[in-house]
């Protein structure tokens, strides 16, 4: 699998094991995606009328270029961290490869580049089409159709989790109901995929940040999703 799979917790392993471990996490992060340069100039003319949909105080992160599609900056690392070894491009670049073979809607990625002019990592990806469920709910649903998004964003969840997915970034926002009406996430950097279904604690901790969002709090079939006999796909 293409993700991020996060191996067994090492410090109940023998050092043997450790070992062999770290080299495989090594190996992993060496057949990661490999970013290409991008110069400024090429920078440039591909950011030429673009719309910047989400900045901070460091610059832009996310840009609707004129075609449409999307590019969305990650800032290098300096420190010799994860993230440098293994730069959040990169992991939704594989994120998204691996979510799509488990047969979950994502973004579809058109490039990836290293714009060192600029410090940054970039993505460029079609949007996936749709709305967030977070839209869905602003622009307004009757009740009906409200209860039925509820009970398919909770199947989702399950069968998101029953596949190994940890996704502690989970929230309406991210979940986007697309067309032909399945659900499909996107902005997923921060994902993880485990080898094996997810337990209680780790369903009950994936699901945090949505139980410190009140707004949404209604959303969140907890005891549901906790529960290791949920079914879902």
């Amino acid at each position: 699998m293409g993700g991020a799979i996060e191996s067994r917790d090492s410090s109940t392993q023998p050092d043997s094991t450790r070992a062999e471990s770290a080299k495989g996490k090594l190996a992993f992060y060496l057949r990661e995606p490999i970013l290409k340069t991008m110069d400024l100039a090429d920078y440039l003319a591909l950011r030429e009328g673009a719309v910047v949909l989400e900045a901070d105080p460091h610059g832009d992160k996310v840009l609707r270029l004129a075609d449409g599609t999307i590019l969305k900056l990650f800032r290098r690392k300096r420190l010799v961290t994860s993230a440098a070894l293994f730069p959040y491009a990169s992991r939704f670049v594989s994120n998204a490869t691996a979510l799509s073979k488990l047969g979950v809607p994502v973004p579809k990625v058109l490039d990836l580049v290293r714009i060192p002019a600029i410090a940054r990592d970039a993505v460029h990806y079609a949007p996936l089409e749709g709305e967030t469920l977070r839209a869905l709910v602003r622009a307004g649903l009757d009740a009906d159709q409200e209860k039925l998004l509820k009970a398919r964003f909770t199947h989702f969840v399950i069968g998101l989790h029953n596949r190994g997915v940890y996704f502690r970034s989970l929230h309406i926002g991210n979940v986007v109901c697309t067309p032909d009406g399945r659900l499909g996430l996107i902005d997923f950097s921060d994902l993880r995929i485990y080898p094996w279904r997810l337990g209680r604690y780790l369903r009950a901790r994936n699901m945090r940040r949505m139980q410190g969002i009140a707004a949404e709090l209604d959303w969140l079939d907890l005891n549901a999703i906790v529960s290791t006999n949920g079914s879902g796909r």
